[in-house]
């Protein structure tokens, strides 16, 4: 079977075509469904490659009763013999005649995004000689990794301003097919900066008078289509620096909802714009206070109420045991509690629950008189139920499911008062 011919290398506006099925095959079945690709002698769909999304659709077609058919193409692939399939949920037999139309508005938003990665690169490595080592084009925001190990804050500005100069001058964006020889001895004089491992001709993409590139994706005709271009953000990775950027009306839509999102928080803040910042370091300052009083109030709460439990439990052949569970204290709180209790009152174990979440936490501590193993008995009672737990001799914690408590504390109880005892 001959490959596809690829329309969009020759027109990557190109928006309707027609073309003939070659072939049809089963790729998956899932719950009685099955997964199809088709292949065409002629597409306009480009399938995912070089960090460029595939292209989606409409193929319509006639059955031979004469019904007009309408088959959506949910993504396009290239295997490994350069062949194009694209992936449907109803199958074309080999010979129909269809008329394809792309989604435009994904492929148009896709050209700006891929051109305006370029353009990117190309500026980043001339202002600072930080080469791309690798591209991303994601549903909402498309990224580039630099190698290099930082870039200032008044760099990243000076770039954007650089690249979009040369988006508003509408500089062509053309392309031309040479031999592998000839890109060759362009990478070797420094004029192409890496090539695909491929043997054949050769796609080049020049944005005039600024970046010339080996590329088979999808691009627009002048910079002045990517629209404007803005850096989002700029994090480390392992290769160097990852920079997040959007362009054209992607970036519009990236505006509109930061824009959005400002004004609700303005009105929530009753703050400006520019009183932003000191509104939120003074949330900030409030929330820290906040903090640390509810942590004092929370440690002051566990030594009254370990006071009182003290109080409540006498102590039997050497042991005051305490036993509680509690629906609406959390599994912090009575780890404090715990360790507050058995700090201050000899001869005193603690089984504590909580059971605000599922599945509870059990914690079970002792006071320092005392010498059984907290970490190895919990440990063991837990294990068989196939759960896990543990921690060290004076204190231990693990998770249960809830109709298990009843039983599981009264274990616990039984096994530290023979051990208290023996």
């Amino acid at each position: 079977m001959s490959r596809s011919e690829r329309l969009y290398y020759s027109d990557a506006f190109l928006k309707t075509f027609t073309a003939t099925v070659t072939d049809v095959r089963e790729l998956a079945r899932t719950e009685g469904e099955s997964i199809w690709q088709i292949a065409l002698d002629r597409t306009a769909f480009y399938p995912t490659s070089g960090g460029q999304p595939f292209d989606t659709g409409i193929l319509r077609a006639t059955s031979r009763g004469g019904a007009a058919l309408e088959v959506p193409v949910e993504s396009v692939e290239e295997d490994e013999n350069g062949e194009v399939w694209h992936i449907v949920r109803k199958p074309l037999a080999a010979g129909t005649h269809v008329e394809a139309e792309i989604a435009w508005d994904r492929r148009f938003d896709h050209m700006q995004q891929h051109t305006g990665q370029h353009l990117l690169s190309a500026v980043f490595l001339d202002q600072i000689q930080a080469p791309t080592v690798s591209f991303h084009l994601g549903d909402t925001v498309s990224t580039i990794d630099l190698a290099t190990a930082s870039i200032a804050l008044h760099t990243l500005q000076r770039v954007e301003r650089l690249v979009n100069q040369i988006i508003a001058e509408d500089r062509p964006v053309t392309f031309r097919d040479i031999p592998r020889a000839e890109a060759e001895s362009m990478l070797a004089a420094g004029h192409l900066r890496k090539l695909p491992d491929r043997d054949g001709a050769i796609r080049i993409i020049e944005i005039a008078d600024c970046d010339r590139n080996a590329c088979g994706g999808t691009h627009v005709r002048s910079t002045g289509q990517i629209g404007g271009l803005l850096l989002r953000s700029v994090e480390k990775v392992s290769r160097g620096v990852r920079v997040e950027f959007v362009c054209g009306l992607r970036a519009v839509q990236t505006a509109r909802a930061d824009a959005t999102t400002l004004a609700q928080l303005t009105a929530a803040l009753s703050a400006g714009p520019a009183e932003m910042h000191a509104a939120v370091e003074r949330l900030k300052a409030e929330a820290k206070t906040l903090t640390k009083e509810r942590q004092r109030m929370r440690e002051e709460l566990a030594d009254y109420q370990a006071s009182r439990l003290a109080v409540e439990v006498q102590i039997e052949n050497g042991l005051r045991l305490v036993d509680r569970c509690w629906k609406d204290r959390d599994r912090d709180y009575i780890r404090l509690l715990a360790s507050r209790l058995t700090a201050a009152v000899p001869g005193t174990a603690a089984i504590l629950c909580s059971e605000e979440t599922t599945p509870a936490r059990i914690i079970l501590a002792r006071s320092l008189d005392l010498r059984f193993n907290c970490g190895t008995i919990l440990r063991d009672a837990l294990a068989e139920h196939g759960l896990r737990g543990g921690g060290s001799p004076d204190l231990a914690q693990g998770d249960i499911p809830a109709e298990l408590v009843p039983a599981f504390r009264a274990t616990l109880a039984r096994i530290i008062r023979q051990q208290v005892t023996r």
